[in-house]
């Protein structure tokens, strides 16, 4: 009964998303909804037994012992593919507080100015983070999406949301679970340099992707926005 209801559920959700059929970013939007669904109907039977529910808890979970082990594992690895951008200064690699793992990507090395659509020399860089992450699947990935300060809050709000589905959907594509994806734009919010000069804005147009572990008995708090990511 659970499975059949879950079924249905997911089934009226694509259904239901299918409708914008000259959406570019559909792909990425059906797999949030579906993992949305699915992860509340899920959530829902959870909470029974454990008196809260669990968002999403479509994706495995890792015993917390082994946490830091399998997210070191998983920063190598990307620092391996990656090296070579890296080396260019078009991304860095690092860990935040809560364990987290951070993907700062430039965003003149992923867009025109001005634009949300992927340059044709970064889709390559996206595909090996994309392989990365469909391999270590008990994570959460939130892609978000910054600006500069040039141009009104509420473009730049709508250009960094655009910029974040984007990326979202072109990963998806290359076989990343959308039931992992969540994406958002932070508009001109967190600035990680200054907006006074062009160098300190160029910075600051840029896109992060955080990897959040689902951890055994923690399992909402993969799903929830990261913390502020600016500087």
């Amino acid at each position: 009964m659970k499975k059949t209801r879950i079924a249905m559920m997911v089934a009226a959700a694509v259904a239901l998303t299918g409708c914008a059929t000259d959406d570019p970013h559909q792909r990425a939007k059906t797999g949030a909804v579906i993992g949305a669904v699915a992860g509340a109907v899920i959530g829902n039977q959870v909470s029974h037994a454990r008196g809260a529910p669990i968002v999403g808890a479509v994706v495995g979970a890792i015993a917390g012992g082994a946490v830091g082990h399998y997210m070191d594992k998983q920063k190598a690895e990307l620092e391996r593919q990656l090296a070579e951008e890296t080396a260019r200064k078009e991304l860095a690699i690092s860990e935040l507080a809560d364990g987290s793992l951070k993907i700062g990507i430039a965003s003149d090395v992923s867009f025109d100015v001005d634009s949300a659509q992927l340059k044709p020399e970064a889709l390559n860089t996206y595909a090996k983070i994309a392989n990365v992450l469909k391999t270590y699947d008990k994570t959460v990935i939130h892609i978000v999406g910054h600006t500069d300060s040039t141009g009104s809050d509420q473009y730049n709000q709508s250009l960094s949301e655009r910029r974040a589905a984007s990326v979202a959907s072109y990963m998806t594509g290359q076989g990343l679970p959308g039931t992992r994806v969540r994406q958002e734009g932070r508009g001109e919010r967190e600035p990680i340099a200054s907006n006074e000069t062009a160098e300190g804005r160029k910075k600051n147009r840029r896109v992060d992707i955080v990897i959040k572990p689902v951890i055994e008995g923690q399992e909402q708090q993969a799903w929830t926005p990261p913390p502020y990511l600016g500087a």
